[in-house]
């Protein structure tokens, strides 16, 4: 992140923590109770204010505090019985390629930082800075802050509300205490449910002696374990409740809520397991045949110092004379409709078209390649030669109903054997209406037949 997006960030959550606890005691408690210092109100307001205090101080905490960093020349001893974590492919402790250094446990390389960070939780973007081995306690202290100080300040506001709400006159509340109530809810609620839900996943990640990273991991290897890839494993960090909480917050329950330097460098973590090179996240087996990644000394040469024959360029097929990329001779496709008046199956005699040359500035044939539409070329450009396809089409339709066995054509049968006996009887009839009409002379039209009128 930008240092100046960190800082608007910082300032964002500032904002968002002195407003509602500014707000509410000068525009809603303090008009409430008379604007006169009373032992009630000190009572009221004194463990609000020592609370906004800690959490404003845990928060400052959590920006200026170094996560912790891997000393130069930093390497895990393979010969003690201390546990060091390795790699998943080669089995050799961890080693990062930025930093040239090798990896504690439990350690991790962050981008923001450009750096390996010690015990890395994750980088949080609200203190533009990572959660590592020394500030987690901090940031843990904050969020229980948070929680507690939000709960107190919605409790205080609603009591008021309830106040404002009885019988005494005296207790309603002026238009600008009822629009910093309005605005105080606005803020402190969505704090509360927000940082409320984060609060209690990293509770719940204390309990376990678990990072975010670590809490990713667990829930692959759980994955594998449904899948019934690997054993159960158990978490090599887990220490039990009373030591998880211990080796973050510190050893005396009493300074837990105090900020407190964490035990411990960050170089070494004590383990529950009885495993001097223990390999967590514990590696899926069907890639257990897989050979281990090397890096070849030239990243643009292939095995044998040669160029590798897999590399092809993208617009290395050859162009016919339509402008299109010659396709595989083991299926050809034709570009045409198979009722097109140059369509040719491209199966049979498959030719071949000429190659396209950019020094070539000679008009175009029209027998053209097997399959290609006929062009010429004009003083504009290329030129399609114009058809009839709605004529096209309905001569294939006809072709292929006249072959023989294809379809079954459906004739219906006339109740007449033709349709010029048809007309013979309808003239004899008309002749016949005639004579009548010339013996009687005249003749109404309810005589005539309604066919015949």
């Amino acid at each position: 992140m930008h240092p100046i997006l960190g800082r608007i960030a910082i300032c964002f959550v500032l904002f968002l923590i002195l407003f509602p606890v500014l707000t509410c005691q000068i525009y809603i408690i303090w008009p409430w109770y008379g604007r006169e210092l009373s032992v009630e109100l000190i009572t009221l307001l004194l463990p609000f204010n020592v609370l906004a205090v800690s959490l404003l101080w845990n928060y400052y905490l959590c920006i200026v505090t170094d996560p912790g960093e891997v000393p130069d020349g930093w390497k895990p001893d393979t010969q003690s019985n201390e546990g060091y974590e390795v790699k998943k492919l080669t089995g050799c402790p961890r080693f990062c390629r930025t930093c040239e250094k090798f990896k504690p446990p439990r350690s991790h390389h962050c981008k923001q930082c450009d750096r390996c960070v010690l015990r890395m939780d994750h980088h949080c973007p609200w203190t533009n800075n990572c959660i590592g081995h020394f500030n987690y306690g901090h940031f843990i202290r904050f969020l229980f802050y948070v929680d507690i100080t939000c709960s107190y300040h919605l409790a205080m506001v609603s009591y008021r509300v309830m106040a404002a709400s009885g019988r005494r006159y005296y207790d309603e509340p002026t238009g600008a205490e009822l629009i910093f109530i309005i605005l105080n809810y606005v803020f402190a609620v969505p704090v509360i449910l927000v940082v409320g839900a984060f609060s209690l996943y990293h509770f719940h990640s204390l309990l376990g002696n678990t990072t975010t990273i670590e809490g990713w991991e667990k829930d692959k290897a759980a994955m594998l374990r449904r899948h019934g890839k690997i054993e159960e494993v158990k978490f090599p960090y887990n220490l039990g409740v009373r030591r998880n909480i211990a080796s973050i917050l510190g050893n005396n329950p009493l300074l837990w809520c105090c900020p407190t330097v964490p035990p411990g460098t960050g170089l070494k973590y004590q383990l529950s397991v009885a495993d001097e090179h223990h390999n967590w996240p514990p590696r899926d087996p069907t890639l257990a045949n897989q050979l281990p990644f090397k890096l070849p000394d030239n990243p643009w040469t292939y095995e044998n110092g040669d160029v590798n024959p897999n590399l092809r360029p993208s617009n290395g097929r050859l162009r016919g004379v339509n402008g299109n990329r010659h396709k595989s001779s083991q299926d050809p496709v034709s570009v045409l409709p198979p009722y097109h008046p140059d369509y040719e199956d491209p199966g049979v005699d498959a030719r071949p078209g000429r190659l396209y040359s950019p020094d070539s500035d000679s008009d175009y044939s029209e027998e053209g390649c097997s399959g290609a539409i006929r062009v010429r070329r004009g003083s504009e450009g290329y030129e399609v030669r114009p058809v009839n396809r709605e004529q096209m089409l309905q001569e294939y339709v006809q072709d292929q109903i006249s072959e023989a066995g294809r379809y079954q054509v459906y004739e219906p049968e006339h109740t007449l054997e033709s349709d010029e006996d048809f007309e013979d009887e309808f003239e004899e009839d008309v002749d016949g209406l005639s004579r009548e009409v010339g013996d009687v002379g005249t003749i109404s039209d309810d005589d005539v037949p309604l066919a015949l009128r």
